[in-house]
């Protein structure tokens, strides 16, 4: 009987935390609070952003709350939408180097696989807008989010690739990562190029392989004369010269391009006898790296991957 007595009062004691549905919206109707949708909070964030009104630090708040919204595909493509995109891309010409920072932050997010919004940003003037940045003296953490943003902006989309390369891109990369202290930009700058390399390379052999129908992005891949303008800008030396670098990643990023460049630059490192003596030194490093990583029991290991690189190369230049 006891028990009975106990389940009523739970049973009350549930009902009355559990309040009908319509009770609690008419609590919230009376608390004034109103549910935002994405699109209506990215309005509002433009708006503060773009506000003479607002100060330097809510500009750049509207912006870093801005990032975190435009990772969603749908909502990049909502900034367009109401003419967001423009708004930020416009951002990139403030004299304010945090602002230029924090744009580029969001377009790059915007820009990631996203080709509405990569199209829209080169007809914006995105573009252009970057590499004046990327070639004028600015702060590296500038530099370092706009390198990002013309990443995303050239990944994928061959009319971009084409417009870069028209645009004077691979001389403003080459200005870029010969500048004192740019260490940083260098590996990241020849992991793009890398890339990029690659990426024509398959989708050409795609198209080989499936008997593309509808060959328009194949013709637009074949407008992008990448090779022949990295030989001539002197990139063939430029990254040969970067496995100087002390860090393994940055060592293994370069011997991943130097391998991609191959047949384009084959002569020029016939005749670096500099690239040789990096690569021996290399080899007799690795070579005793790998060695210790056998010794703690890996078969597979980090070090004897680069070794394996480093060989196929010294192969290749024999």
């Amino acid at each position: 009987m006891e028990s009975s007595k106990e389940d009523k009062a739970r049973q009350a004691e549930v009902k009355r935390l559990f309040r009908p549905i319509e009770e609690l919206k008419k609590d919230f109707e009376e608390l004034n609070v109103v549910i935002e949708t994405d699109m209506q909070i990215m309005v509002r964030l433009i708006n503060k952003f773009n506000s003479s009104s607002s100060s330097l630090e809510e500009k750049i708040a509207a912006l870093f709350d801005l990032e975190y919204y435009v990772h969603q595909m749908d909502n990049a493509q909502d900034l367009l939408s109401f003419g967001g995109l423009q708004v930020v891309i416009n951002g990139l010409n403030s004299t304010e180097p945090l602002l230029k920072e924090y744009a580029a932050f969001v377009l790059g997010a915007a820009f990631s696989s996203n080709p509405k919004v990569q199209v829209e940003a080169i007809e914006g003037g995105a573009l252009q807008k970057l590499l004046v940045i990327l070639a004028t003296e600015q702060p590296l953490t500038v530099k370092k989010k706009v390198l990002f943003a013309l990443c995303s902006l050239l990944r994928h989309f061959p009319y971009a690739q084409q417009q870069f390369l028209k645009l004077g891109g691979l001389q403003v990369l080459r200005s870029l990562v010969q500048e004192k202290g740019t260490e940083v930009l260098a590996v990241r700058v020849v992991t793009l190029l890398y890339d990029l390399v690659t990426e024509k390379m398959f989708a050409e052999e795609e198209a080989e392989l499936t008997q593309e129908t509808s060959p328009e992005k194949l013709q637009q891949y074949r407008q992008v004369h990448l090779l022949p303008g990295l030989r001539e800008q002197g990139w063939c030396e430029i990254t040969a010269h970067l496995l100087a670098l002390p860090e393994h990643d940055a060592r293994e990023k370069v011997l991943q391009t130097l391998g991609a460049l191959l047949a384009t630059c084959r002569d020029h490192y016939h005749k670096d006898p500099q690239l040789s003596r990096m690569l021996a030194s290399l080899q007799a490093e690795y070579q005793a790296l790998a060695t210790l990583e056998l010794q703690g029991g890996e078969d597979e290991g980090y070090f004897r991957e680069l070794l394996g690189s480093i060989n196929s190369l010294l192969k290749e230049l024999r």
